[in-house]
């Protein structure tokens, strides 16, 4: 008799989810019961398994040493059948579905997926824009399109383009801009959430973000993009995101310069999984068109 016939499924979905997800309110919502329910099926499995999978702590449930590499196998098999199951819902000439920031989607791919649409009509793509860090080892997300450094564990990474950055303003503001040193007499777009910092560009022109002017702030890149586009001040802008703005003259760089942060887009798939063929040739036409923009930025 197999092992898993001496264990609930539910209880083992319980135990999962507290581990990944850190409170019993947290996993009750994800799993649509409630906190009390979820305890309930952890001591069942803990019961079932004859082991203790969690301390109980005052500030909660911690997972011991062997309910830590439990979970990590069940997160594993939860995905797997995840998977699975999704297949059932899609017929050989289905959409396959890309995770996305809304930012980039919104600023850079819809307005190129057109001409995938031209080169391939066979395939149809469908875009699920979240700032949520979707797991593509669970439910129907076929890839992501993420930002980062590229640590993320448990699925297949491949680098698409590092991104670099640089001041952008709207054509009339540029006029007051005749010296780096300037910035300082400027109002400064500023992006809190921003996973760099307007040192990044300063550094190497000699100034330091203290030294320039204040300015609206702003929770989305997007927003501070448009700001900018509306004169509100400088912005120190993705090139993907900026790229269009710049073509169409509502944006331009006053400064000369452009310089990686260390972090890039990355074409992220699930770990050990067989991908449908068409995502293979959305990633090559995406490489296609970043490098194409890359050529022109240069």
């Amino acid at each position: 008799m197999s092992i898993l016939s001496n264990v609930n499924l539910n209880s083992l979905r319980a135990v999962e989810a507290v581990a990944r997800l850190g409170t019993l309110s947290a996993a009750a919502a994800e799993l649509g019961v409630t906190a009390g329910a979820v305890s309930q099926q952890i001591l069942k499995a803990e019961a079932q398994l004859g082991r203790d999978l969690f301390e109980r702590t005052p500030k909660g449930l911690v997972p011991t040493q062997i309910g830590a590499e439990v979970a990590g196998h069940l997160a594993d098999g939860f995905a797997a059948l995840a998977r699975g199951v999704s297949l059932t819902n899609r017929r050989p000439d289905d959409a396959i579905t890309v995770s996305v920031a809304p930012v980039f989607a919104g600023k850079w791919l819809v307005w190129r997926l057109g001409r995938f649409a031209e080169a391939h009509p066979e395939i149809r793509v469908r875009i699920d824009a979240s700032t949520t860090l979707v797991d593509p080892r669970q439910g129907e997300i076929d890839a992501c399109i993420r930002v980062g450094w590229g640590d993320w564990p448990g699925v297949n990474m491949e680098e698409l383009f590092p991104q670099r950055v640089f001041p952008v303003c709207a054509p009339a503001l540029a006029e007051r801009l005749s010296d780096v040193s300037d910035l300082a007499t400027v109002p400064v777009i500023r992006e809190p959430n921003s996973m760099f910092g307007w040192d990044v560009w300063l550094a190497p022109n000699g100034m330091s973000e203290d030294e320039l002017g204040e300015g609206p702030v702003f929770s989305d890149a997007s927003l501070c993009l448009d700001a900018a586009v509306a004169g509100q001040g400088v912005f120190l802008a993705w090139e993907t995101l900026a790229e269009d703005a710049l073509a169409m003259g509502r944006l331009v760089a006053p400064f000369p310069g452009r310089f990686r942060t260390g972090i890039s887009y990355w074409f992220v798939e699930p770990e050990a999984v067989r991908r449908p063929p068409q995502i293979d040739i959305f990633r090559a036409w995406l490489v296609d068109e970043l490098c194409a923009a890359a050529k022109g930025n240069s």
